[in-house]
């Protein structure tokens, strides 16, 4: 039987930059030592104060359905923080509740692209992006980025690209490349949006974890709030990756639509788990400096063992939970690098060709090991990048 173009298309017929990561998986699995610097995942977990109030809720009978644009007090908390961090004015009424932000993410496309549309994304990219783009049933078109520019979306190059396109997705602290766009980048992003009049979906879901500069919401910017959904979770604020909460902020009236959607699709996000994020923002104002705490302390370590190196240098790294290793001096790609490194020192990263080609001869490293095993696993990969120089 046959399935529909649009679910055969979400990978374009290529892999979904992942492999690396499953592989080594399997490895440990089997019971390989493998010290893993892939994915975003805490190692500290979620505090037990926060499942403890889901526990609570869940024992006392929030498990039915939940109102499908999320409860309202977890709504206005969103829309306090929002509006607190932004200064852009901020009610319940701009806020969809989500399972996650892979969903708002999908969601913001469905809402804005019609079938064909063409959809703007900047690369490199959260590995996600383009496919879930396809999804929506957008045609997905990447904005190069530069090393030289430190991998910022540049304005005519988003200019260049935007004909026919309805709407940009941007990324700021950036994954995959800890970059934190400044005010010049964002004006320009900015100025390119409104010019060539596009939809912004600003993914700010590392907007806690800024080790230099501050982030600016572009929804902040003049003229941008009419224009932009901004995707939040408390996934990497809070240590909250398994819970599957996260929002879509907006406009008034995108956000009535989202909830139409929300209705057909997703139908809510569980109410115990909808409280206990709650509970994370209005109850424990600190939690989201502790959870940060460990990746400022390991970028520092990283700096230390990283400085002097020929073999691989460090994009400037100021936010989010990776660093991007350039490693084109081994004349090695990041796949092949990836799995070298996995073969011959059991350490798993991840390739910048699983972000996007502007990221090929790249490798992104997780911080998310413990601080010994991170400085014990950095060292060796550095020993093993000189090793690789012709």
């Amino acid at each position: 039987m046959r399935l529909s173009g649009r679910i055969e298309g979400i990978n374009a017929g290529g892999a979904d930059g992942w492999g690396l990561f499953l592989r080594a998986r399997a490895m440990k699995d089997a019971g390989a030592p493998v010290l893993e610097l892939t994915i975003g995942e805490h190692d500290i977990g979620t505090d037990a104060a926060i499942l403890d109030a889901m526990h609570r809720d869940a024992r006392g009978g929030n498990t039915g359905y939940a109102v499908v644009p999320g409860m309202e007090n977890l709504r206005r908390a969103v829309a306090r923080r929002v509006a607190a961090q932004s200064g852009v004015p901020t009610g319940p009424e701009n806020v969809l509740i989500t399972p996650g932000g892979q969903a708002a993410l999908y969601a913001a496309h469905v809402a804005l692209c019609d079938p064909g549309d063409r959809a703007l994304y900047c690369d490199p990219h959260y590995t996600t992006y383009p496919g879930t783009i396809r999804a929506a049933g957008a045609e997905a078109v990447a904005i190069p980025t530069r090393p030289r520019d430190f991998f910022r979306p540049q304005e005519a190059a988003i200019s260049e690209r935007a004909a026919g396109a309805v709407s940009l997705l941007v990324n700021s602290p950036n994954n995959p490349t800890g970059v934190v766009y400044d005010r010049a980048t964002l004006d320009g992003i900015a100025r390119a949006a409104q010019a060539q009049d596009l939809w912004l979906i600003s993914d700010e879901v590392y907007d806690t974890q800024v080790w230099e500069g501050a982030h600016v919401s572009p929804r902040a910017l003049p003229g941008m709030a009419e224009r932009t959904l901004v995707v939040g979770s408390m996934s990497k604020s809070h240590a909250m990756t398994g819970s599957r909460v996260g929002w879509i902020v907006g406009p008034e009236a995108a956000i009535a639509r989202l909830i139409d959607l929300a209705t057909v699709t997703t139908y809510g996000v569980p109410g115990y788990i909808q409280e206990a994020a709650r509970f994370a923002l209005e109850e424990m104002p600190q939690i989201e400096t502790e959870v940060a705490a460990p990746f400022r302390r390991r970028r520092e370590i990283a700096r230390r063992i990283l400085e002097g190196h020929n073999a691989l240098r460090l994009v400037p790294s100021s936010g989010a939970m990776y660093l991007m290793l350039d490693i084109r001096a081994t004349g090695l790609s990041g796949e092949a690098f990836g799995h070298a490194l996995l073969d011959e020192e059991l350490i798993a990263v991840m390739p910048g060709e699983s972000f996007g080609r502007a990221a090929s001869g790249h490798v992104r490293v997780a911080m998310t090991l413990p601080d010994a095993a991170f400085e014990t696993a950095l060292t060796r990969l550095v020993r093993f990048a000189e090793r690789m120089i012709p």
